[in-house]
């Protein structure tokens, strides 16, 4: 007879991720740069479970037959366009607004990076897009580093949720301070996603056991070997992540502590 009495195992609670007032089953957020064709793509978007996509602008034609919008209107998916490549405020402000006149959409994932070889977010100009875009009605999903007063000014200038860096895009190196990703979520009153950095599965749980309330990721799928079962793997990792932080993990002690008291 099996241990617990034939009784299913306890599920994991339905637990939605809410950004911006919407509702979304699915805690991963997929981004479709490095896809290797649209094909591929397509399956590791199925694969993954994702309802919420990003799409750069530069990369994306509503027009074109067999473009990544074809593939995002055929899978239900909510396009995200971004503002990659901008490295000025000027810059973002341009694309964001071609991206809602072209896209339909007020939400945007907002990316000022300082430059070409880290491509890591420049702190000024992303202030100055952020606020200006929150003024002009856009819904703003900043890419941001992972700096607890950074995340706290672009929460107060009205952005939707916060998204710190893991370690810098398309690295796969993993979260390499986990301890500002918590100082940010224990301050956040907005979501809080970790994008960028993100290599493997086991990354993206300790993500969500560091009570993130999603992970966004493209090159860890679209450039794995096979990318519809990384996204099978994201996706399962991201639930076992969100599910033990839910349950509370066990205290970290210095010294052994037996399991069964000790016989009197």
């Amino acid at each position: 007879m099996p241990e617990n009495n034939g009784q299913a195992a306890p599920a994991l609670p339905r637990d939605p991720l809410v950004l911006a007032g919407h509702t979304f089953s699915s805690r991963l957020i997929a981004g479709t740069g490095g896809a290797p064709s649209p094909q591929v793509l397509e399956e590791a978007l199925r694969a993954s479970g994702t309802e919420l996509t990003t799409v750069a602008m530069r990369r994306v034609s509503p027009e074109t037959r067999g473009s990544v919008w074809d593939v995002l209107q055929r899978n239900g998916i909510r396009p995200l366009p971004n503002t990659a490549g901008c490295f000025t405020a000027a810059d973002a402000l341009r694309t964001a607004r071609l991206s809602r006149e072209a896209l339909g959409t007020d939400w945007v994932k907002l990316e000022v990076v300082a430059d070409e070889r880290t491509l890591l977010p420049d702190p000024a100009e992303l202030l100055e897009a952020a606020e200006r875009l929150v003024d002009d009605g856009f819904t703003v999903l900043p890419y941001t580093n992972d700096d607890p007063v950074l995340a706290r000014r672009l929460e107060q200038l009205g952005c939707a949720a916060v998204m710190p860096l893991g370690a810098p895009i398309g690295s796969g190196m993993g979260i390499r301070n986990p301890h500002n990703i918590e100082l940010i979520v224990e301050q956040a009153g907005v979501p809080v996603i970790v994008d960028a950095g993100i290599g493997t599965a086991s990354e993206a749980a300790l993500a969500m056991e560091l009570g993130c309330d999603a992970v966004l990721l493209a090159s860890a799928i679209t450039r794995a070997h096979d990318p519809a079962l990384m996204a099978a793997a994201m996706r399962d990792a991201i639930r076992a992540g969100r599910g033990a932080y839910q349950a509370g993990r066990i205290p970290v002690r210095r010294y052994a502590q037996a399991s069964s008291p000790a016989p009197d």
